[in-house]
């Protein structure tokens, strides 16, 4: 997408942008540049802050709109096996070089269904990765949960095991709508589940909403938004339904010849920006185009904010994307392969991409224009270069078109801006990669 788009209908393709240069640019010739930056010396690393992902790949079933690498129907031993492989691959890179020692900042388990996990399986990840990597100062430990997933025992072992941030899935709030998308829960296991998360207290819960699921429409968007108001939680997450290439409705809507059956991308900026307008009424603070939180002072996403500013990332797990020392890489994204790499005591990267300091630079830059805000001067500083001179020509045709405004040193997107702000970033990528795949 671009400001000069025509099409308004959610057509198949990646929109959201979480990193550059693209996906499809990392290659398996370039693995070696990966370990290359986990053996660095201690004494030769860039001082950044370290973060791990780890990734969860089970669910109880899988979303008709989901892209990510997640596993159905799985029993008992072959999750233990994947535990234990996670462990190992935990412990090869705990010992690199550039890893040994630090401290770790952040972590997020992500997936796929973290909470798909028994507090058993949960409570042995944590002791065992302990011998090898500790979260104990982590300022944050986020864990996704699926409603459905959740017990009172299982919450209490995520607090004891030192979780501090909750995210729940919630989505919607209409069983119908949940159903035709292919959740695996309702509605009656989402208060349930957040009953239980509130009574256990964890620091931080943020709730997932998406906008434009099938069959949304006006007035049940009003009711979730209403009701995710009334849940009082500290940080609302709103994402725009799209249709990345291996989803089930994408494949459905190639092989079936059918219309985009996902609401228009005016429509779904539309529902958003009413949900912002009744958010902020209510005390809330916007955070990014996708984020609303309760108390700019107390939550922050660290893992987010770090993220999008270049720290180093581990990633651990089938499928996982990490970014370390400038080096950006993922691991083999078939489980099988994956386990088979790891058993014989390699590390499981696929493909890496070491990008230069002008992508880097362009990399920052767009991740932050998601929060809306950006000090030009500190990047400025940090790349040896003017951001403002740099970027002159899409600053100054976004700007024309309303989408954001320049005073100073400051970039600011407006509501309009903000809204779509996914389609305005590919201006800024380099000539080569704006008509790339992007996955």
């Amino acid at each position: 997408m671009s400001t000069t788009e025509t099409s308004q209908a959610t057509e198949v393709g990646s929109y959201f942008i979480s990193n550059y240069p693209p996906f499809s640019q990392w290659k398996t010739d370039n693995v070696p540049d990966a370990i290359a930056a986990l053996d660095l010396p201690i004494d030769q690393i860039r001082k950044e802050p370290l973060g791990l992902y780890i990734h969860i790949p089970f669910c109880r079933k899988r979303c008709k709109f989901c892209y990510f690498r997640v596993y159905t129907n799985q029993n008992a031993k072959a999750i233990e096996d994947y535990v234990q492989a996670l462990i190992h691959e935990i412990e090869l890179v705990s010992q690199r070089s550039a890893v040994e020692g630090r401290d770790l900042l952040f972590v997020y388990f992500g997936g796929g269904t973290p909470s798909y996990l028994s507090s058993r399986q949960l409570r042995s990840l944590r002791e065992r990765m302990s011998e090898h990597i500790t979260w104990e100062n982590a300022k944050e430990v986020t864990f996704e949960c699926e409603p459905g997933t959740l017990s009172l025992e299982k919450l209490q072992t995520l607090k004891d095991i030192g979780i501090t941030r909750i995210s729940l899935g919630v989505e919607n709030f209409d069983d119908k709508i949940l159903e035709e998308n292919g959740r695996a829960h309702l509605s009656p296991e989402v208060f349930r589940a957040y009953d239980w998360i509130r009574e256990v207290g964890f620091p931080q819960v943020n709730i997932d909403l998406i906008a434009g699921m099938i069959g949304e429409t006006d007035e049940n968007w009003q009711t979730c938004i209403e009701k995710a108001l009334a849940m009082q939680p500290d940080n609302i997450t709103i994402y725009q339904m799209e249709l990345p290439f291996n989803t089930v409705i994408s494949k459905e809507m190639k092989e079936l010849g059918i219309q985009s059956p996902v609401a228009d991308w005016p429509t779904k900026r539309r529902w958003v920006s009413e949900a912002m307008d009744q958010l902020l009424e209510a005390g809330f603070h916007i955070s990014s185009g996708n984020e609303l939180i309760r108390n700019p002072e107390t939550d922050h996403f660290v893992y987010r904010d770090n993220v999008w500013r270049g720290c180093d990332l581990i990633a651990t797990g089938v499928s996982s994307f990490g970014h370390f020392q400038g080096v950006h890489y993922q691991n083999l994204d078939k489980i099988e392969d994956y386990m088979e790499t790891v058993g014989r005591g390699e590390l499981p990267v696929n493909r890496a991409l070491r990008p230069t300091d002008h992508q880097l630079l362009i990399r920052e830059f767009v991740l932050l224009m998601k929060e809306g805000h950006v000090d030009t001067a500190r990047i400025s500083k940090k790349y040896s270069v003017s951001v403002l001179k740099e970027f002159a020509v899409p600053l100054q045709n976004q700007q024309n078109a309303g989408y954001l405004t320049v005073e100073g040193d400051q970039i600011r997107l407006t509501r309009k801006g903000l809204l779509q702000v996914d389609s305005l970033l590919p201006e800024y990528f380099e000539t080569q990669h704006r008509a790339v795949r992007y996955t």
